[in-house]
Order: structure tokens, then C-alpha cells, then sequence
């Protein structure tokens, strides 16, 4: 890699070297902290008053805070908004021997990781330190990769540390100054619009329009229409004219996602508007010239849609000039916490709740899936994650049945004893295509892909089933 590239934003401590404060009032309590953080190899301070432990949190950098409720003067809980005004991100794991649920409730809404309560069991209070310490690291590297990404290339929104994604990103700096044609190639959900975006936020085209249309979601007869326009008249419906998205686009960037999915006519519209930079408004009679650049996308093997005669030879080699690969999900876990801790802020702040965090078991569970939907699929379930959460700590019992191994047909069977085998068979069958529409943000011409079945057959289905279609299709 040259010298040029983005370096992966240097690495925290290890959790086991990871700084943690204490703050008890009971001197025999921090001895027993001490010794056994200490013997795991963690480095603790330790603090008898909440002033001590303000006046440490002032003056150094922690990983963790353990806090005893019952402190002289003001309790802990009293304590944590002044702690959280001086450090907002510091993970805090309440200590106290009067557990009850209201003082839970009160500590977990004053913004507490957790609560542990006296006497406590070693193996798990190391096992709750650990985890929290390690989703407040996730969260550091995303705010310090994000801040590394703005200041080099203007990348927004895009979260990845492993090598696949920062040889991506270095890759896009370079070319995006270009005027060439780029064609980005990737499984459904791997982000194919935000880097194109990235790459037009980082050309001089910058400050001009960027124009995505997915053409897979285009009824085939409107596409035309769509991208080049129409004079009034030019069919029964156009009782106006109309500028199409290439001179919407004009001085900036078309993003054709899904342009494997398109017709052989338009194909060779596609092309002549690549060689000429020309085209006519649909039912008019004069050219016009734009200057586009065009970055294409397709989740579909071109050279083999080429093969099979269902994608035009000469069309190909226009777009393939610079070609990127988003890999799967699946091939770059090491994002994965990485991306998790992004939604779930993002959707945090979207429905102006507190900022959700995962239990470990939801996070090895993350880590363990293979994420046929990929990123997009990530993102849906910490937006399911936090809306249904009423804690902070989201357990694995809120993933998506996909990600967790609950099956369509048990969960059917416990709440519908009664139901036929046929009305069973339709239950699964709405679940399924529901669920499928969901991971590709109901996009049902990709659905349909998905189940190898003609779009139309999907929408006789969906209306047959009453499936709720809920969002707009997107990338």
C-alpha cells in the first residue's frame, strides 16, 4: 500500500490494560477492587468521595468508572449527571449493597452501564467490566474513524477499520477527481450508493447535483421518460414537459444503481448518451449536450449477464473503466462492532431516545451471522434493536428471528393452535416475503430477484397475502 493511504486510526489499549476509577467510600471494598483489577492486569485509581473521584475524572482519561450508591454527601446517583457533564461517554457500572429496583431504574436512567450489587461474584463483574469497556472502545474508534475519514476524503456516513474497506477508501480519493466512469460492483446492502456519494463529494462536481435513480425500481416503460425526458404529448399521460434526471444531473453526477437489471433498448440508449453525451427529450426532435458522469452499480455478474446475451458487450466496457468491490459484511466482521455502535446512535438520536448499547450475547451474535443482507441488514436490526428496547442494554431476545435461529413456524404454531395447515402455509409465506422486503428496504424487484420469481407473481402475492409494503425501496 502506498504512503499515501488512510491508516486505521490507532488502536486503545487493550481491555485488560484499560485505566479504570473507583470511587467508595468503604476503604475495604477499593482494597478488594485493587487487588483483584490489578491481578487481571487493569490499572485503577481509586477515590473515597465524589469529590476525589470529580477532581481524577477532571485531571486524567479512564476507560470505566465503578461507583458505590451510598457515598457520603451526595449519593452516586446524585453524582452521575455531574459525571456525565464532565464525561459523557465514560461507561459507569453502579456498586451498592441496597439493590432494589427503583434505585436500578433511577441509575440506569441517570445514564449507568450497569448495576452490580455487594457481595458481588468475581468472574462476573470482570465479565460485565470487560463488555462495557469494550463497547465504550467501539464507540471511540467510530467517533475517531469518522473524524479521520472527514478530515482526508469528505467520506460521510461510511464506517469500516479492516483492511478491505481502507484500501476502498483510499481508492476512491484517487479516482474521484477523475471524469472517468466508475462502475461499483457488490452483493445487495453493502453501501453501493454512499460510496458513490463519497466519490462525489470528493470531484470537483462536488458543489453540482448527485442524481441516484434506481432503475431496478423504474416500471421498464417510465424509465425512459425518466432519464431523458419528455415533451407534452409525447404519450398520453404528458400533459407537460418534463426535464429527464441526465439534465437534472447536468454538471454533477448520475448514480444508475441497479443498472443490470435494465433492458436491452434502454442499454443502447445508455450507450450512445456515454459515447455523445447527447440525447432527445422522449417524442422531441433536438438534441441536447450534457456533461455527466456517470457511476454505475449492480449487485448481478455483468461479464456473465454479458455471456448470457442479457447484457449489451460494448455497454459493459463503457462503464467497467474503473470498477470497485464492496465486500460482504461477511468478510469484514472486524466492522461489525464498529457499524453496531454507529446505528444504534444514529437511531438513538432519530427517535430522541438515550443511546443503546448491546449485551455481549447480542454482540456474539452479530459476529457469528452471516449477514446475507449485509450492512443494510446490520442497520435494520439496531433500528429494531432500539426502537423496542426500554433499557439501555439491548439482549439478544430483540435481534430479528434470522439473526437469533427462532423459526417462522414455532413462533406460529405457540400463538396459532388453532389455524389450518393451509392457513399456517400462508402465515410463513407472508413472513417470509415481509421479512425479505424488509432486508431489501422493500424493494420488490430485488425481492422478487431474491426469490427467482417474476416482480409481477411477487405483487400478486404480496396482494394476496395482505403484506404491509411500509417504506420506500432505497439503496
Amino acid at each position: 500500500m502506498s504512503s499515501s493511504t488512510l491508516e486505521a486510526p490507532a488502536k486503545s489499549a487493550t481491555l485488560t490494560s484499560a485505566r479504570i476509577l473507583m470511587i467508595d467510600d468503604e476503604a475495604a471494598i477499593r482494597e478488594s477492587i485493587e487487588t483483584l483489577l490489578t491481578l487481571e492486569g487493569f490499572t485503577i485509581s481509586l477515590a473515597p468521595d465524589g469529590p476525589t473521584g470529580l477532581d481524577l475524572l477532571a485531571r486524567n482519561e479512564y476507560d470505566l468508572l465503578l461507583l458505590d450508591l451510598a457515598l457520603p454527601g451526595e449519593s452516586g446517583i446524585d453524582l452521575l449527571p455531574r459525571i456525565k457533564e464532565l464525561r459523557p461517554e465514560l461507561p459507569v457500572i453502579m456498586i451498592t449493597a441496597y439493590g432494589t429496583v427503583g434505585n436500578v431504574v433511577d441509575a440506569i436512567r441517570a445514564g449507568a452501564e450497569n448495576f452490580v450489587q455487594k457481595p458481588w461474584d468475581n468472574e462476573k463483574l470482570l465479565a460485565d467490566i470487560r463488555s462495557a469497556i469494550g463497547r465504550h472502545k467501539a464507540e471511540e474508534e467510530v467517533i475517531q474513524l469518522k473524524r479521520t475519514l472527514k478530515q482526508r476524503y469528505n467520506f460521510d456516513n461510511i464506517v469500516g477499520k479492516s483492511d478491505l474497506m481502507l484500501r476502498l477508501f483510499d481508492t476512491v480519493a484517487q479516482v474521484a477527481p477523475s471524469r472517468s466512469t466508475i462502475l461499483i460492483q457488490g452483493e445487495s446492502g453493502t453501501g453501493k450508493e454512499l460510496i458513490a456519494k463519497a466519490i462525489h463529494a470528493n470531484s470537483p462536481r462536488r458543489d453540482k447535483p448527485f442524481v441516484p435513480v434506481n432503475t431496478g425500481a423504474v416500471p421498464s416503460e417510465l424509465l425512459e421518460s425518466t432519464l431523458f425526458g419528455h415533451v407534452k404529448g409525447a404519450f398520453t399521460s404528458a400533459i407537460a414537459s418534463k426535464k429527464g434526471l441526465f439534465e437534472v444531473a447536468n454538471g454533477g453526477t448520475l448514480f444508475l444503481d441497479e443498472i443490470g437489471t435494465m433492458g436491452m433498448d434502454m442499454q443502447a440508449k445508455i450507450l450512445r448518451v456515454l459515447q455523445d453525451r447527447r440525447f432527445m427529450h422522449l417524442g422531441g426532435t433536438h438534441e441536447i449536450q450534457v456533461d455527466v458522469r456517470i457511476v454505475a452499480a449492480t449487485n448481478v455478474n455483468l461479464q456473465q449477464a454479458v455471456r448470457d446475451g442479457r447484457f449489451r458487450e460494448d455497454l459493459f466496457y463503457r462503464l467497467n473503466v474503473i470498477t470497485l468491490e464492496l465486500p460482504p459484511l461477511r468478510s469484514r466482521r472486524e466492522d461489525i462492532p464498529l457499524l453496531a455502535a454507529h446505528f444504534l446512535k444514529f437511531y438513538a438520536e432519530e427517535n430522541g431516545t438515550t443511546e443503546r448499547v448491546l449485551s455481549p450475547d447480542a454482540l456474539r451474535i452479530l459476529m457469528d451471522y452471516e449477514w446475507p443482507g449485509n450492512v443494510r441488514e446490520l442497520e435494520n436490526a439496531m433500528e429494531r434493536g432500539v426502537v423496542l428496547s426500554t433499557e439501555r442494554l439491548i439482549p439478544a431476545e430483540l435481534l430479528p428471528a434470522q439473526l437469533t435461529g427462532n423459526t417462522y413456524s414455532a413462533s406460529i404454531l405457540d400463538h396459532r393452535p388453532e389455524a389450518s395447515l393451509f392457513d399456517l402455509m400462508e402465515e410463513i409465506e407472508r413472513r417470509i416475503i415481509a421479512d425479505r422486503l424488509e432486508r431489501c428496504h422493500w424493494n420488490q424487484t430485488e425481492a422478487a430477484e431474491f426469490f427467482k420469481i417474476p416482480l409481477s407473481t411477487l405483487n400478486q402475492k404480496i396482494k394476496r397475502l395482505n403484506v404491509e409494503i411500509r417504506k420506500r425501496p432505497r439503496d
